[in-house]
């Protein structure tokens, strides 16, 4: 599961603060220091009990940024409130958490706020409950040199406990390591995050999983690269096919190889599309040799 931090701290700070101690830290979740560091900024900001009260009336009133100085955005859906922009490999989010109760739950349903989505993250990131009894999580762990991606594939998930987010409680998130299933709060309540940003990670696939099956049920980290490649290969010109044809033999993203191979097979009859498949499964790479052998099953019925 995510690493505990122990701060009994009371110490507060200001948003602005916490950004800028933040920015000149340059969190680092792989360095033990650097994360405890950002993690007492963490939470002294965690321990302000009315900054993020008074930039979301501000917003209300068409005050953006009000005293504070900080404008207000939103990201990652309805429930997210991001508070600082990018700094360096950082930034800092609000997240809103309702219970079964609430109206908005009510109206937009448990999975637009990732409840019931068991997942892993292509980053790690700290988090704080910063107020209500915060959401509950079914934790699992799995190892992701171990798998090769596709759906349907075994995860060799490991099951750790359930918990909640509770009020000052302080986590890491381990990218590609903790797994978890959301459930909501008891009551409406807000996590704070403190956001890694690594400009590799969308070539790192971020995962979704069937916990009765115990298997990864689909890849969830969008990636513009591959619709990009999509589109042009529909084109079906001269340079796209043949640079997506260097793109399945080549690439280092899988994922990306795999595009390749499933946009040109778009283009041809099923002989052509076997012969495609075929030449996918001595590709090189594992998980498009596992889709490529269903693809050629299918096919030939």
């Amino acid at each position: 599961m995510p690493l505990l931090i122990d701060d009994a701290s009371s110490q507060s700070c200001s948003l602005p603060e916490a950004i800028e101690a933040l920015a000149d830290l340059g969190f680092d979740p792989y360095d033990e220091g650097s994360t405890l560091e950002a993690a007492a900024w963490l939470k002294r900001l965690t321990n302000n009990r009315e900054f993020l009260s008074r930039l979301l009336i501000d917003r209300l009133a068409g005050r953006v940024g009000g005293g504070s100085g900080m404008a207000l955005e939103s990201g990652y859906g309805p429930q997210a409130i991001v508070l600082s922009g990018l700094r360096g490999s950082m930034f800092l989010r609000a997240n809103i958490w309702p219970a079964e109760q609430d109206l908005c739950f009510q109206t937009s349903g448990a999975a637009n706020f990732v409840y019931g989505v068991p997942h892993d993250h292509n980053f790690s990131f700290l988090t704080s409950g910063y107020c209500g009894p915060g959401y509950r999580s079914d934790y699992f762990e799995y190892d992701y040199e171990e798998v090769v991606g596709y759906p349907g594939e075994p995860a060799g998930l490991r099951f750790i406990e359930r918990s909640a987010l509770h009020e000052g409680k302080l986590m890491l998130y381990r990218a590609h390591v903790d797994v978890h299933s959301q459930l909501p709060p008891e009551a409406l309540s807000v996590s704070l995050n403190v956001m890694h940003v690594d400009p590799a990670q969308a070539w790192f696939d971020q995962y979704g999983f069937d916990l009765e099956r115990g298997e990864i049920s689909r890849v969830l980290s969008p990636n513009a690269t591959e619709a990009f490649l999509r589109v042009a290969v529909a084109n079906a010109t001269d340079e796209a096919l043949d640079y997506a044809e260097w793109v399945g033999a080549h690439h280092p993203s899988e994922r990306l190889r795999l595009a390749s191979y499933e946009a040109r097979a778009a283009l041809g009859d099923e002989a052509e599309q076997d012969a495609l498949w075929r030449e996918s499964e001595a590709s090189g790479s594992r998980m498009v040799a596992a889709i490529a052998t269903r693809r050629r099953a299918a096919i030939t019925g």
